[in-house]
């Protein structure tokens, strides 16, 4: 009976909780056995952050304890080697002193050496630990050991003994000389580099200006080229209804040749050229048949304007816009330049295939090289045109007064000029005309009589 109340009273304590091991458990007390875990859990992790946050402030708190006994054990090292320093220092000056630099003055000086030593050298290690890495220590002690080594190669081999030996064999002032000749040779090579920068400098600065003139070319030419297209746009407005149609009033009349005098002093050649293209080409140029009543031009059953040389009247009348213009190397292929007066204008080099010059004032012209295929310098045969007249009327059935004033003219090297062409040119042109006309002019009368 004792034995069994001895061994249910050992199960009893080997239990870890009794009332689980002989009560049965209810769906509630297994949901509040893992509350229980869980709670568990949670302490156990919050202990285990808890000591592992004391353990990094320990750490911490010790490297900062160790760092503050560095620092102090640095300033209070070795109190008493400094205080027998102070004594050294002390038999040192008493030796000064008495001069007596055999016992006092050596050994306060041994002494102070010593400690000295003593104190700074293992601070002198550690900082030098501290600043230099092993790498750059073991860098150092290398080349130091290669300097030295190379020291007592020299001086204990026969290299240096050698290099001696030769150096005392030499002819030194030869050498001299010869060290004076490489000396001018290189200020000669310095001055021939200077020289040679100094070209370059001046090339690229001149490829650079280069650029920058073309770059100020096309924008000038972009610039000039809305500036022509805007007054393209300008006087077709001017001139033109709503239905397209000419409308040109007197006032716009002289309003568009403004802006024509206006923009031909501002463009180059080229853009003179287009210019009188495109005048040209609209018809603005030619004299249109007009209604008397009204003024408008009157159209000729074909889906154009009549013509009328006689009593007609222009858009725009060029006058003297054109006078000693330069026009030289353009195309004025089919252009009306008839009655405009060009005197002294340069024609060097233009395409003028099919244009009207008649009763054009070419006074002094160059047309030089020109092309003038087809071109019209009058109306009527060739035997019986004459130049212009102020005062007598012109007839386009037999060309009187309907040619071009052409006196003075230059015509070297004229291209594809015509047989009646050139008749016309050497009748009328004089003598200063008649020495430039291609194939010459021999056998034509100079009608002009000067």
């Amino acid at each position: 009976m004792t034995s069994q109340n001895n061994s249910d009273s050992n199960n009893k304590a080997s239990s870890p909780n009794p009332e689980i091991g002989t009560q049965s458990r209810s769906p509630l007390d297994l949901d509040d056995f893992q509350d229980n875990d869980t709670s568990n859990e949670n302490l156990a992790t919050q202990q285990a952050l808890a000591a592992i946050a004391a353990i990094n402030a320990q750490q911490q708190s010790s490297s900062a304890s160790n760092l503050i006994v560095k620092r102090t054990s640095w300033r209070t090292a070795h109190p008493r080697a400094s205080l027998l320093t102070l004594v050294a220092i002390a038999l040192i000056c008493v030796g000064l002193y008495l001069n007596n630099f055999l016992w006092i003055g050596w050994v306060g000086t041994l002494l102070a050496l010593l400690l000295s030593l003593g104190v700074l050298l293992p601070w002198t290690i550690k900082a030098i630990s501290d600043i230099f890495s092993p790498l750059e220590r073991s860098l150092f002690v290398a080349g130091t050991g290669l300097a030295i080594a190379l020291i007592g190669l020299f001086r204990f081999g026969n290299i240096g003994r050698a290099i001696i030996d030769w150096a005392t064999k030499l002819n030194w002032d030869a050498i001299g000389a010869l060290g004076e000749v490489f000396g001018a040779l290189g200020q000669i090579l310095i001055a021939i580099i200077a020289v040679y920068v100094a070209w370059r400098q001046y090339v690229i600065s001149k490829d650079l200006t280069i650029q920058q003139n073309l770059l100020t070319v096309q924008q000038n030419l972009i610039t000039q080229q809305q500036t022509i297209d805007s007054y393209f746009q300008g006087i077709s407005d001017l001139v033109l209804d709503e239905e397209g149609m000419l409308e040109d009033w007197p006032q716009e009349r002289a309003i568009a040749e403004g802006r024509t005098a206006a923009i031909f002093s501002s463009v180059d050649a080229s853009g003179k050229a287009k210019i009188i293209r495109f005048l040209s080409q609209s018809k603005l140029l030619t004299p249109l048949q007009r209604d008397f009543r009204l003024g408008r031009a009157i159209l000729n059953g074909e889906g154009g304007y009549s013509e009328d040389r006689n009593y007609g009247i222009r858009v725009i009348d060029l006058g003297v816009m054109l006078a000693r213009a330069d026009l030289s190397k353009t195309d004025l292929r089919w252009t009306d330049l008839s009655e405009a007066n060009l005197i002294g204008a340069d024609l060097t080099n233009c395409d003028l295939v099919k244009a009207n010059f008649s009763r054009t004032i070419l006074y002094e012209a160059q047309l030089v090289s020109a092309d003038l295929k087809s071109t019209r310098l009058f109306y009527g045969d060739a035997q019986t045109a004459t130049p212009r007249s102020r005062n007598i009327a012109p007839n386009y059935n037999t060309g009187e007064q309907t040619g071009a004033v052409i006196e003075n003219a230059d015509f070297t090297d004229a291209q594809r000029m015509s047989e009646s062409l050139r008749y016309y040119c050497c009748a009328w042109g004089g003598e200063k005309t008649r020495a430039t006309i291609p194939g010459g002019c021999e056998g034509i009368p100079n009608k002009l009589g000067r």
